[in-house]
């Protein structure tokens, strides 16, 4: 092949490329775009043109209260999925063959059912005449309230988003030399600093995907919430679900839809700065 048809060749494929992403384009721009480009048009619009919505919402003290639940509970939730999730995916990265082929089918087995399904299970451990309290009963703790709290909906919450903080970590602690811990280690740094120093600062991007993707998904849990806790644990899903079907206020719902979806979209640039941090400084590391 000469290079003037190389060169034709790469200006066709440069052609073709639009007309390839148009499909994607427009399932993004049907499915996504426009439903939010009605919200917000709702949520200024309804009853009449104006921001008196987000009004409402600034001077609502039942509306800030949840949502500062709902930022709180996602972010124990997240902190403990990190908790829970390191050491396991860690334990993923340094065991081979079938123990590793276990702990990954663990960790995609509950992907595979229904959150539904999970959540009813976590009703019968958490209910006050459950296992779960029978145990508690039997070692002497006696039972407690473990249904209808914020404990019982952040522990449904946890497992159910566990996986999605397992992957991300177990992906990224794969691209880590393992050779890296053992050379600080030759080179007088204990076993703390050298994990401090030299492993967990690789794994941090494996960290923010994980807690990005569990934290946005906490935002907007509804069933778990709804299953296991309260009208005093009610999170911003289960408050907006009221403003649609029993309040029949499309503006003010519509507009907390909107202030979520603000508030979600300022976190992931707060992580995207973070992450872009972390990799330029490991890069300088490197180099």
């Amino acid at each position: 092949m000469t290079k003037r048809q190389s060169a034709a060749g790469g200006s066709a494929m440069r052609r073709a490329t639009p007309l390839l992403l148009l499909p994607a384009l427009l399932i993004v721009t049907l499915f996504f775009i426009v439903p939010i480009i009605v919200v917000a048009w709702r949520s200024a619009s309804d009853p009449v043109i104006g921001l008196q919505n987000y009004e409402w919402l600034l001077s609502s003290e039942s509306f800030l209260t949840v949502l500062i639940r709902t930022f709180l509970v996602s972010t124990i939730v997240t902190l403990g999925c990190i908790l829970i999730a390191y050491p396991y995916a860690y334990f993923m990265t340094v065991v081979g063959g079938t123990v590793q082929k276990l702990l990954m089918i663990a960790v995609l087995m509950p992907l595979w059912t229904s959150i539904l399904v999970r959540t009813l299970a976590w009703m019968v451990l958490l209910q006050d005449s459950g296992p779960i309290n029978d145990v508690l009963e039997f070692v002497g703790i006696g039972r407690q309230s473990l249904i209808r709290t914020t404990f019982g909906v952040g522990l449904g919450m946890l497992q159910v988003l566990l996986p999605f903080m397992v992957l991300p970590l177990y992906s990224s602690m794969l691209n880590i030399d393992r050779r890296l811990v053992p050379a600080a280690r030759s080179l007088g740094a204990s076993p703390v600093a050298a994990f401090f120093k030299v492993y967990l600062p690789l794994s941090l991007p494996g960290v923010v995907a994980g807690a990005t993707t569990v934290f946005i998904l906490g935002l907007g849990f509804y069933i778990v919430p709804a299953l296991l806790g309260s009208p005093q644990t009610t999170m911003l899903s289960a408050l907006i679900y009221q403003q649609f079907s029993a309040f029949l206020d499309w503006g003010r719902g519509s507009a907390m839809g909107i202030a979520l979806l603000l508030i979600a979209m300022l976190f992931l640039a707060f992580l995207a700065f973070v992450s872009s941090r972390i990799n330029n400084r490991g890069r300088r590391r490197n180099s």
